[in-house]
């Protein structure tokens, strides 16, 4: 015990020595080699870098979304009023009033610079109506054609472009979008606040809605559409929804009245499919159709009423391509140019007549009281 005390002590001897004739590093000032840690964003830098993203974004694209208007002249039905100082014709009849309505309904984007416009197809719903693109210089448009897409609610319309054309927004993989992803909307909500900006993230993928418009009593079911918390008002809808590099992930569709925050866009997927869908038709606005209204039977309802599962014709339209070759009504149309009519889709039919150009002949199968008919049909146009 006495030796290790004694060899303690002389080490605090050597130590005290050596740091005083500097023969030992002095470890509170020995310059030891710096270790980088990463600079962690602080609050302020994320916001900044956000706000940053957002403003050159929307000063890149808002020259590229346009608000629509419409045109159109609006009657009211006549009224009677009754007339206390007739009574031999107490009931007065008051002729209804007409009134021209000229608004702001709506919003788009430009897809083409040679005058190629998107937006929702219950923007222009009322074929009766004229329309119109105001850009966001001010400058107004007559709309010239437009083309409806039966199954998704978008629609196209050719406006005639200024000298050097416009500037059109560039499509982004609606496929590759995630939870919680950068968006920004741009719009006319209300028809009155032209190119509103509002911004928020991806909330939810895949969601089926009820997309309809203020303005005219339509509404129709989608599917597998993008939910977001970006403001989305009335007059919104055909507006771009854009990810963080500018590009159109959606066309903004509809909102929750039920709900605060809940918007819903229809993916820039569905987009291109309508635009590489007109291309091959050589950008033809004029839509093919055969000319009936039917309702899909599927196979379990086609046992238990003893026909089979097709498209089960309900109307066929006078003068159309169904009623010159001979369709008739209480038909089932069981195959469209070789291919199957099948599932509980009442769009199934109207898909494969949309893969078609004006002029195309096909050929149907028909099933007619429990007899296989084959009929050739030659498709016509059809503006709706």
């Amino acid at each position: 015990m006495k030796k290790l005390l004694t060899l303690l002590a002389v080490l605090v001897i050597i130590l005290a020595v050596g740091q005083q004739t500097n023969l030992l590093p002095d470890f509170r000032t020995a310059n030891l080699p710096s270790i980088s840690l990463p600079n962690k964003p602080t609050e302020k830098q994320t916001v900044v870098y956000e706000e940053s993203v957002i403003t050159k974004v929307v000063a890149d694209s808002i020259p590229s979304v346009v608000t629509i208007g419409i045109k159109k002249t609006a009657s009211t039905l006549d009224s009677f009023q009754i007339d206390p100082f007739n009574p031999f014709s107490p009931f007065k009849r008051v002729p209804g009033t007409t009134q021209k309505i000229e608004q702001n309904i709506g919003s788009g984007f430009i897809i083409y610079k040679n005058g190629l416009v998107i937006t929702n197809k219950h923007v222009v719903a009322d074929s009766e109506a004229t329309y119109e693109v105001i850009t966001n210089d001010k400058k107004k448009y007559n709309v010239e054609k437009i083309y409806r897409d039966s199954l998704n609610d978008l629609a196209i319309l050719k406006i005639t472009p200024p000298p050097g054309g416009l500037k059109p927004l560039t499509l982004g993989d609606s496929n590759k979008l995630k939870l919680g992803q950068l968006v920004i909307a741009i719009g006319t909500p209300l028809g009155e606040f032209t190119n509103t900006v509002t911004s928020g993230i991806v909330s939810g993928l895949g969601r089926g809605i009820t997309a309809g418009s203020p303005y005219e009593n339509y509404v129709e079911r989608l599917d597998n559409v993008i939910q977001t918390d970006a403001a989305i008002s009335a007059g919104n809808s055909g507006g771009p929804l854009l990810n963080s590099k500018g590009q159109v992930i959606g066309i903004n569709t509809a909102v929750s009245q039920e709900g605060q925050n809940i918007g819903f866009a229809i993916p820039s997927s569905v987009i291109n499919n309508l635009i590489t869908n007109f291309d091959k038709r050589g950008g033809s606005f004029e839509r093919p159709y055969i000319g009936v209204r039917y309702k899909m039977i599927d196979r379990q309802t086609a046992i238990m009423n003893d026909i089979v599962a097709g498209a089960y014709v309900v109307q066929v339209i006078e003068n159309s391509p169904a009623s010159k070759a001979d369709i008739q009504e209480e038909d089932v149309i069981t195959e469209f140019d070789g291919k199957k009519v099948q599932g509980t889709d009442n769009q199934e039919l109207a898909k494969l007549i949309d893969q078609k150009k004006v002029g195309d002949a096909v050929t149907l199968k028909i099933w007619r009281n429990k007899e296989t008919l084959i009929k050739k049909v030659t498709l016509q146009a059809y503006n709706q």
